[in-house]
């Protein structure tokens, strides 16, 4: 096990604060009260561990961002202190590695949306969760690449297809309309943020897994598992969203798993192109790699010029992650390359019309973006990176559809703007993102829209429009309360 190092964010945030170990201890302990968080007490030894690199648990860490942040009239975030984003992260014990058998299916899913509906509404959030990474998320997700044993149907779809006796009533009316409402709710997921439908998603897809008990002919039985398939992965998605991590990567494999048993490939390599989307955001980036790479390889004779787009442009963001400055730039060429190849008349499925020029644009200007974080090049990727992110935000501004999209690449040209040493024109850009986050729910753009500002204070603190911005996000922007 390596050992730890000393957390020297948070020593040197300690020793300006002209706080005591114990002051600091009891600060926390009266904060965790005053929330509710009765099982935090600290003492002076806990926090002198803390100073040597030990990792406090929540909601430790956000209560220290807001201690430090009333004490220097900013803000300073959790990363600013050394404190890592607090989502427990399993690499040995895996809670993904699940059966691949359609009726255990069934059965998780149906379990997993009943639990996530009856804890949320009485306001727990499954936190006993933990995030699987390492080897213990790669190789169970390796298994989708395997044909069902003996190339046999799978139980439910062997009953189904006697063409006898099907017990299951749903018309194929009734199945267009609950395919319908999936494509509705993805609409409102881009438009408001996934934290106002969630719920609404989550029990769609109870009802869902409750008609696939039931036995239909195999090609019914096959798009009810791909309408499982799309449902599970948007409440993945929408997890991701308001920021319930490990929640929205069971999803994801629960999703994995259902397109599997429709034997739809394309999709399967979507949600695993957001497992990867998130591990990139938890700074995974060897895991955003794998996962991107087994997406590719398992799609590699069914993806639409479209989709491989999205892949490539997915890949250079696991290799900007990491840092990989010549393969992140070959593979945001291919995404280039490829997506020309898209034509108007492509009959590509709902689920991935989201992946528009806009967003190539997006993601490539990302790419760069992070290229300038985890290189030592810093302007020059940052110059790569304007163009390309002002094209995305001028594409945007014109798609009312995807208000959350725009906001998102506002906050990401605030940021190039900060790398290039323009404080004022990243504020500009920055309240503008602000204004939007207001009206959507998005834990993920309130964090992109906290870490900039915070950049921002600790770089330029003596700009005045900098500390206007930092006041406007104090205001306007929550602290992270997830909710179902």
């Amino acid at each position: 096990m390596a050992e730890k190092q000393p957390n020297e964010k948070l020593t040197s945030w300690f020793g300006r604060s002209g706080w005591s170990k114990g002051e600091l201890a009891r600060q926390v302990n009266r904060r965790a009260r005053q929330i509710g968080a009765h099982h935090v007490s600290t003492d002076t030894s806990r926090v002198r561990r803390w100073l040597d690199g030990e990792q406090p648990r929540e909601p430790i860490p956000k209560i220290m961002s807001q201690l430090f942040s009333e004490r220097f009239g900013s803000v300073v975030s959790i990363e600013d202190l050394g404190l890592r984003t607090a989502v427990p992260v399993s690499t040995v014990e895996s809670g993904v590695d699940l059966p691949w058998s359609a009726p255990q299916t069934v059965q998780l899913i149906s379990e997993y949306s009943r639990s996530d509906l009856m804890l949320n509404r009485r306001g727990f959030l499954g936190t006993s969760l933990a995030l699987t990474a390492g080897a213990a998320l790669i190789e169970p997700m390796q298994r989708w690449l395997a044909p069902n044993q003996g190339g046999t149907p799978t139980p439910i779809l062997a009953a189904a297809s006697g063409g006898e006796q099907f017990s299951g009533r749903l018309s194929e009316p009734e199945l267009q309309l609950l395919e319908q409402t999936t494509v509705m709710f993805r609409q409102w997921d881009a438009q408001n943020g996934g934290g106002l439908r969630r719920k609404a998603v989550v029990g769609q897809l109870h009802e869902v897994t409750d008609l696939l008990q039931e036995s239909y002919p195999e090609q019914t039985t096959k798009r009810l598992f791909r309408l499982t398939a799309e449902l599970a992965h948007l409440a993945g998605w929408m997890s991701y969203d308001v920021g319930m991590h490990p929640s929205a990567q069971k999803y994801y494999v629960l999703a994995l798993h259902a397109a599997k048993e429709a034997g739809d490939r394309p999709f399967g390599a979507q949600i695993l192109t957001d497992m990867s989307r998130q591990m990139i955001h938890l700074n995974r980036g060897e895991d955003a790699l794998e996962l991107i790479h087994l997406a590719q390889y398992g799609s590699r004779d069914s993806a639409s010029p479209r989709q491989q787009s999205l892949l490539f442009a997915m890949e250079a963001r696991a290799y900007s992650t990491i840092g990989e400055v010549n393969r992140c730039a070959r593979a945001a060429r291919l995404a280039e390359d490829t997506f020309s190849d898209c034509g108007r008349g492509d009959n590509d499925p709902d689920w991935l019309k989201f992946f528009s020029l806009a967003e190539l644009n997006a993601e490539n200007a990302h790419s760069f973006r992070d290229l300038a974080y985890h290189t030592t090049r810093s302007p020059l990727y940052a110059s790569m990176s304007a163009p390309v992110m002002e094209r995305a935000v001028d594409l945007f501004r014109e798609d009312p559809d995807h208000i959350r999209s725009y906001a998102f690449n506002l906050i990401g040209m605030s940021s190039v703007h900060l790398l290039q040493n323009e404080p004022e024109q990243a504020v500009v850009m920055a309240k503008q993102a602000v204004d939007i986050a207001t009206r959507v729910r998005s834990e993920r753009l309130n964090t992109r829209i906290r870490k900039t500002s915070a950049a921002a204070t600790r770089n330029f603190k003596d700009v005045a429009e900098v500390g206007q911005l930092a006041d406007l996000v104090v205001q306007d922007i929550p602290e992270f309360v997830p909710t179902g």
